[in-house]
């Protein structure tokens, strides 16, 4: 398998951090990729223009973390990663659809940042980081399992990726709890070994 990534890409964490879960990293030829610059390799196996992208060993292209995931869930012999169903499954797919709502707004928070301050921009700005506070929030009055699956592996990634883009920002004033629970998670070995730098 081949999987286009970018070094600081949470999304990219994500699926790295699943793929070691499910034991499969050894497998995967990491082809690093600036989706910015839609290089054509990239867009051949992507139109979008986005990371991560995985070609499968049957050439399919699968790109978007969520089905990346998925997919990477159905191969190995490790524990399941998506809960087959009932009330487990719902849970950890509520907590990856938080984890991914966090990084739905931080990373383009973090690219509005860079540019020239105005009224508009500004706003836009004030409500990312309000949709990240109260999701913050949330995970701080339910934190997630201490059980490495979708769910919790997605909100860590989420976090490590607002530590590491907006370290002057914490989230974890106020939240004892959640911060807690992410002290001792990314001590597993998938968030041990993506954490970013």
């Amino acid at each position: 398998m081949k999987l286009y990534y970018s070094q600081t890409s949470p999304f990219v964490r994500k699926v790295v951090a699943c793929a070691i879960a499910r034991g499969l990293d050894g497998r995967i030829e990491r082809h690093a990729s600036n989706p910015h610059v839609s290089p054509a390799d990239l867009v051949a196996d992507n139109p979008l223009s986005k990371v991560p992208c995985l070609v499968t060993d049957d050439g399919l292209s699968l790109f978007g973390s969520q089905l990346i995931c998925e997919y990477l869930d159905s191969l190995g012999d490790e524990p399941p990663l998506f809960p087959g169903h009932g009330a487990p499954r719902w849970r950890a797919l509520k907590l990856q659809s938080l984890g991914d709502g966090i990084l739905d707004a931080a990373v383009p928070w973090r690219g509005e940042q860079g540019r020239p301050r105005e009224d508009a921009r500004d706003a836009i700005m004030a409500r990312y980081k309000a949709a990240i506070a109260r999701t913050v929030d949330a995970l701080e009055a339910a934190p997630p399992h201490t059980h490495v699956d979708i769910g919790s592996i997605t909100v860590a990634c989420a976090l490590g990726y607002l530590d590491f883009r907006f370290g002057s920002d914490p989230w974890r004033s106020g939240h004892p709890r959640l911060a807690a629970w992410y002290e001792a998670f990314v001590r597993h070995k998938p968030l041990a070994e993506t954490a970013p730098v």
